[in-house]
């Protein structure tokens, strides 16, 4: 996901002065037991988080221990994407992604790739020729494999994992009509991720998307599943970003979809989780990142601080997601929380910009929620 700007009004917001007071020991004793994410989760699944250009270039030291301690995989928010690395044709910038990839190698991380074919965040010229006609399919499924060669070839043996196509799917599971598949067709899919087995046949490959706890939108990605597997291309997982709050989805709905991707023969990983406590902003509770809305005073209740009995229910609701993993652990591969801490949540700015969301383990002082951490470790149990 991505960041917007921050609207100019009244917030009270903690700053660099909360972070001077931090220290990796305070962070770790307020964790009773001592124990961290990966560790407790070590022989179920991968405990990993997304960290921006910050974070992977090592900036605040920190920062840097936090990831190292409590996380054994790593998703970079932006800097995989088609508009950072490829922003003009024949022009790759390879050193933030150089960077993430360096940070995941020191400690022996699974490295994820995010994300090669997605209809947001990829420059217009990629679809279009000099004379800003659009392309034919021909020449798009050059572009695409050229992209995927580039990318993928870089970081083969490294990047472990890779989400091949991010969010082809409407709501109703029906094929999102992108640029993608306008120009080339529905097999677009299918293409890239030939392509990118081609350029590395270790990686994994995965399709990901938001609200397939849906079962209309999950039928959608059955079918990709299904046209992938009866061509013979490898898909070893699919993706649910995990994009939940306080109440949706509900947990049958999420072990319907951990038991239908089975089905498909699959491993379910949840791929962007964060739980937001926040009023919805909107009836329909996509993820997309197109949308927007107007800030209104009730949408933002908790600007001076998250209330002791919402806190609560945070922690209920992470302790029985947890268990409903590790339920299905041998069908999981990675939990991915989506932001290290609350001072880095895209959901502060999305849908509605200037918000103070907390849906995340670690505090905006990068010390842990005790009640949130203990009902994530106890599931472990």
């Amino acid at each position: 996901m991505m960041y917007t700007s921050k609207t100019i009004r009244k917030i009270v917001l903690i700053t660099v002065a909360g972070l001077s007071s931090f220290s990796c020991k305070q962070s770790i004793e307020d964790n009773a037991s001592g124990e961290t994410f990966k560790d407790a989760f070590k022989d179920k699944f991968y405990i990993g988080v997304a960290i921006n250009r910050r974070q992977a270039m090592q900036k605040n030291e920190k920062e840097a221990t936090l990831i190292k301690q409590y996380f054994n995989s790593i998703s970079p928010e932006n800097d995989l994407k088609w508009e950072n690395i490829h922003p003009e044709p024949g022009i790759y910038n390879f050193n933030p992604a150089d960077a993430y990839v360096k940070t995941g190698m020191e400690s022996d991380m699974f490295i994820i790739g995010h994300t090669l074919v997605w209809h947001s965040q990829t420059p217009d010229w990629v679809f279009t020729d000099d004379h800003e006609n659009l392309l034919t399919r021909e020449q798009l499924l050059e572009r695409m494999k050229d992209h995927i060669d580039a990318v993928v070839t870089r970081y083969k043996g490294k990047i472990k994992g890779w989400d091949v196509v991010n969010e082809a799917l409407n709501e109703d599971g029906s094929l999102r009509d992108s640029k993608w598949r306008t120009i080339i067709g529905d097999d677009y899919i299918e293409k890239a991720f030939e392509f990118a087995h081609a350029a590395d046949p270790e990686a994994e490959l995965y399709y990901n998307d938001y609200n397939l706890y849906k079962a209309e939108k999950r039928s959608g990605a059955i079918k990709i599943i299904n046209s992938l597997k009866e061509k013979g291309i490898p898909i070893k997982a699919v993706g649910e970003q995990g994009h939940y709050n306080l109440d949706r989805a509900s947990l049958e709905d999420i072990e319907a979809t951990i038991q239908d991707f089975i089905k498909a023969g699959v491993i379910v990983n949840f791929t962007e989780l964060d739980i937001s406590v926040l009023p919805e902003a909107n009836a329909e509770a996509t993820a997309d990142v197109a949308n927007s809305e107007a800030y209104k005073e009730d949408l933002n209740p908790y600007v001076e601080g998250l209330p002791a009995e919402v806190e609560d229910h945070l922690a209920q609701r992470y302790g029985s997601i947890f268990k409903l993993f590790v339920k299905y652990e041998k069908h999981i591969d990675r939990i991915t929380f989506w932001g290290l801490s609350d001072a880095d949540t895209w959901l502060n700015n999305w849908p509605v910009r200037g918000r103070t969301n907390y849906p995340l383990p670690f505090n905006r002082d990068y010390t842990l929620k005790k009640e949130v951490t203990k009902a994530i470790l106890d599931a472990a149990k």
